[in-house]
């Protein structure tokens, strides 16, 4: 991941690195999602360990990443003589793209404000500079 904010625009983007840019998510975040996307039907999480050939314990950690990320969702399945179990499946790409551009403006907003105290405070160091000075 380059260092500086003009090395990552040089960069060459694509749309994956948006979740890794976002949500610092792992590669095999990023895998599990790509199962989870292209699968028709909602997976359990010992599907998803199957399909990323990873130990079981090692994809959930995974679901969960995605999970307070708000990639995916997690459903209930209940049995009919009682008990449950979960399955997740993607998010609805519009909700994501939200929820990304709400952390983009939210960030945009926080770097104004950065800069403003930058300037302000360069502002005030310069000033009393020049008044020592004559």
């Amino acid at each position: 991941m380059p260092d500086s904010m003009s090395e990552q625009l040089r960069q060459d983007m694509q749309c994956e690195g948006l979740l890794e840019c976002f949500h610092g998510l792992k590669q095999l975040d990023k895998d599990v999602f790509r199962v989870l996307v292209q699968s028709e039907e909602p997976q359990t999480v010992d599907e998803i360990a199957e399909r990323v050939d990873r130990e079981r314990s090692t994809a959930y950690r995974a679901v969960q990443r995605l999970i307070q990320a708000g990639f995916i969702q997690k459903e209930q399945v209940n049995y009919d003589q009682g008990g449950y179990y979960h399955v997740y499946r993607p998010t609805d790409p519009s909700k994501i793209a939200d929820n990304m551009q709400r952390l983009l403006n939210d960030w945009y907003a926080k770097m104004g404000q950065l800069i403003q105290e930058f300037e302000t405070k360069y502002e005030e160091d310069t000033s009393s500079m020049q008044s020592v000075e004559g």
